[in-house]
C-alpha cells in the first residue's frame, strides 16, 4: 500500500518528558454517554489507594465523598496532607465496613479499602495535544484502534506515565469509558496522562500526519521492527485490538506498519504488554 512520508525530525535522543510537565489545559465539557447497564461500576467512583491517592491530590478534581475502612484511611494520610497543603477543597473522609464498599462495587473489584465519589475530569481535545506537540522537538502519542477492554486501556495509560508519552488517544465508540475499574488499572495514571476521545479515528491520523507525527502502526505483519525504523521525533504509535488487530483503513493512514520481535511457540503479546514494551524501545531510542 502507498503511504504518505514526511521528514523526520533529526533532533539528537533526549529522555522523554514526564507527562505532568507540559500538560495541555484541560476544559470541562459533557463527556460519552453513560449506560446504566455499564458492569464496570459508576463512572464517578473512583477506588484503590493509587487512583484515590492521585484523584485526591489532583486539582482538576472535584472530589464529593470519600469512603474508607479505618485501616485504608491511614494509608491514605500523605495524600490527605498534600491536598491540605495545597489548599484542595476536599470533604471529611467517612469511616465504613468493608462490606459497604463491596456494595457499591462491581464483584471483585479490589478497592483496598477506599471509594472516591468524583467528577469525571475535564475533557482534553486532540488539537489541544497537537498544539502541545508543537512546542517540542521530540513527543509520543498512543493511539488505539477498538481497544476495548478497560483493563488493557488503563495498563496503557500506566506505561504512557511510565515511558512519557502525552496521552492515550481512542475512539468515541468501540473503546472503554473512565470508569473505576478502568482508573484502577491505570494505578494514578488517569490523573497525569490524557485520555483523548476522538470522533474518526482515520481523519485523527490524517490530522497527526499533517502536524509532523509519524504514524507507525504495530502489527505482525510489519517489514521491520520498531528498533530498526530509528524513530524519533514526533511519533504516534498505533495499535489495534487483540485478536483483530489494526483495520485496514487504520493501516492505510500509517506511514509505517512495525512489528515486534516476537518468537518462540507464542508469537504475539497482550495489547498492554506489547504498548509497554513498544514504549519502552521509543524512549530507549531518544
Amino acid at each position: 500500500m502507498t503511504r504518505h512520508k514526511h521528514p523526520r525530525s533529526a533532533q539528537p535522543a533526549t529522555s522523554p518528558a514526564t507527562p505532568a510537565a507540559a500538560q495541555p489545559a484541560r476544559r470541562h465539557k459533557p463527556g460519552p454517554s453513560q449506560s446504566s447497564g455499564n458492569k464496570a461500576g459508576k463512572p464517578g467512583l473512583l477506588f484503590g489507594l493509587h487512583p484515590v491517592a492521585a484523584a485526591w491530590t489532583n486539582p482538576d478534581r472535584r472530589c464529593t465523598r470519600l469512603l474508607a475502612t479505618e485501616g485504608a484511611l491511614a494509608s491514605l494520610a500523605d495524600a490527605i496532607e498534600r491536598a491540605k497543603a495545597a489548599g484542595l477543597e476536599r470533604p471529611k473522609p467517612t469511616v465504613v465496613e468493608r462490606t459497604e464498599l463491596d456494595r457499591l462495587l462491581p464483584p471483585g473489584a479490589v478497592h483496598q479499602g477506599l471509594v472516591l465519589d468524583a467528577s469525571p475530569l475535564p475533557e482534553v481535545d486532540l488539537d489541544d495535544i497537537v498544539r502541545q506537540g508543537s512546542l517540542k522537538d521530540e513527543d509520543i502519542i498512543v493511539v488505539l484502534d477498538q481497544v476495548t477492554d478497560p483493563h488493557n486501556v488503563g495498563a496503557i495509560l500506566r506505561s504512557a506515565a511510565a515511558f512519557g508519552a502525552s496521552a492515550v488517544v481512542l475512539p468515541d465508540r468501540n473503546a472503554p469509558e473512565m470508569t473505576g475499574t478502568l482508573a484502577k488499572s491505570a494505578s494514578g495514571a488517569a490523573e497525569v496522562v490524557p485520555l483523548v476521545r476522538i470522533v474518526n479515528l482515520a481523519r485523527s491520523l490524517t490530522e497527526l500526519r499533517e502536524a509532523g507525527y509519524w504514524c507507525v502502526g504495530l502489527d505482525e505483519s510489519g517489514g521491520k521492527t520498531l528498533a530498526q525504523l530509528g524513530l524519533k521525533g514526533k511519533v504516534a504509535l498505533v495499535m489495534g485490538a487483540e485478536g483483530s488487530g489494526l483495520r485496514r483503513l487504520t493501516m492505510e493512514r500509517c506511514d509505517e506498519i512495525a512489528r515486534l520481535p516476537t518468537g518462540g511457540p507464542i508469537g504475539s503479546l497482550n495489547v498492554s504488554n506489547a504498548a509497554a514494551v513498544s514504549l519502552y524501545e521509543l524512549a530507549r531510542l531518544r
